[in-house]
């Protein structure tokens, strides 16, 4: 029941949507019965069923060539659906402004002169005696109930009032504001599928924690979430991440989740480059959201043997200040989900310690175990505008750092990208904390 009431509406919007850029892009601005109305409304039809097989096939086990043929088409075509609506619902205050002054065009006015030339040429009409002698006109024919079908008359010399092409000029204006809604949103997309291939880039953010000693003052976190390994993003990606990370020469590297959206079997080449992170005291990981759709004990395992040490609902001392690491919220539906208890329990408080918790939403918990620090993703930083709005509205903290009592929160905007592979106003990155002593 509570699947329906969801999916029913989410799917009658979708296609709501497809029919409306059906309407402005095809019918207003081809003929019917040509090709071009043919295949505008073909690919009506055809694209939206490709954008749900791509979303669909991955939960379907379709092989894995047939994720891939179908992702790119896809889920860019989703992308496409995003910036046409929007293009076109701004489109619309010109759409309307231009078929108002068309209306003004087309509107028939007389020449000037034409209506007092008429009256002047026209003949008086004969009079006819009435009963008491006076004189009177005789009835006209609308008086009498007859119709006149008398052609109006122009005098001799005024010009006709020629033909208003209203059709052709309704086209034009129809095509000219699909052509720049089209643009508009081909240049968007393609901008942002250019960040996201292009890689992530490297933030840098000094956190002071009150309890850090001297000693562990300037101490590097290279924080990495959200890569999103699966039929777009792959190797390639991977070594790009790996690049970046390497870069900064960290101390320490903090993978927060949403590895992979795929199975060991699929994706474990994808993931191979892993292994080349390169950190004083090695890299860690916790699971996110998108692990648990994926088999996440299979790639805790997996991460295990690429050198990553997975931290479920674990701590582990490092030099100056403890590491922790809770599973994500999401692991509760296989009864693996954060356990903050065994995570924290029996440390010594008066050390600091940093938590890895995949989802911001957790702060609350958090701050409630006296965490300093927590280190978080999934928000992507909304990943495409306008949805950053709608990241803001799901969390507490979309990107950056923000203090919630005694606990700091930092939340990266990941390093890859779910779905489309577009980033517009939230680019990619991996960010690199230097945790600073107020005693230095």
């Amino acid at each position: 029941m509570i699947f329906a009431l969801i999916v029913v509406p989410v799917l009658g919007l979708f296609f709501g949507v497809h029919r409306y850029l059906w309407c402005r892009l095809v019918r207003d601005t081809t003929k019917p019965g040509g090709r071009p109305r043919r295949a505008g409304t073909a690919a009506a039809f055809v694209l939206p069923l490709i954008a749900l097989a791509a979303l669909l096939s991955g939960r379907a086990g379709a092989p894995f060539r047939v994720q891939q043929a179908l992702a790119w088409p896809g889920y860019l075509w989703l992308a496409m659906v995003l910036y046409l609506t929007l293009a076109l619902l701004a489109g619309e205050a010109v759409r309307a402004l231009g078929l108002w002054s068309l209306r003004r065009h087309e509107r028939p006015e007389p020449a000037p002169g034409a209506t007092t030339a008429a009256a002047q040429a026209t003949p008086s009409p004969p009079t006819t005696a009435s009963a008491q002698g006076t004189l009177s006109p005789p009835a006209t024919a609308a008086a009498q109930g007859t119709p006149s079908t008398s052609p109006t008359l122009l005098p001799p010399g005024t010009p006709a009032l020629p033909p208003v092409p209203t059709p052709p000029r309704r086209l034009f204006l129809a095509r000219a504001v699909a052509a720049g809604a089209s643009l508009a949103a081909t240049a968007a997309v393609g901008y942002g599928t250019a960040t996201t291939l292009r890689g992530p880039v490297v933030k840098r953010v000094t956190i002071p924690l009150a309890k850090l000693p001297r000693a562990a003052h300037g101490y590097r976190i290279a924080v990495v979430s959200d890569i999103h390994l699966g039929p777009i993003l792959g190797r390639a990606h991977t070594r790009r991440v790996v690049d970046a990370v390497n870069s900064t020469n960290p101390d320490l590297v903090a993978i927060v989740g949403d590895l992979v959206d795929g199975t060991v079997a699929d994706l474990g080449p994808a993931a191979e480059p892993l292994r080349a992170l390169h950190s004083r005291h090695g890299a860690y990981f916790v699971s996110g959201n998108h692990e648990y759709y994926s088999g996440a004990d299979q790639w805790i395992d997996h991460v295990r043997e690429l050198g990553i040490h997975p931290l479920e609902n674990a701590r582990t001392e490092l030099p100056g200040f403890d590491l922790a690491g809770v599973n994500d919220i999401t692991g509760q539906t296989e009864q693996a989900g954060p356990d903050y208890d065994r995570a924290l329990s029996g440390r010594d408080t008066s050390r600091p310690v940093v938590l890895m918790a995949h989802q911001p939403v957790t702060i609350h918990d958090t701050v409630h175990f006296g965490v300093d620090l927590q280190l978080s993703g999934h928000t992507h930083g909304g990943q495409m505008w306008p949805l950053t709005y709608l990241a803001a509205a799901t969390n507490p903290t979309v990107a950056g750092l923000q203090r919630y009592g005694d606990t700091q929160l930092y939340v990266t905007r990941g390093a890859g990208a779910w779905g489309p592979p577009v980033r517009l106003g939230a680019p990619p990155d991996i960010t690199l904390v230097e945790l600073a002593s107020l005693h230095a």
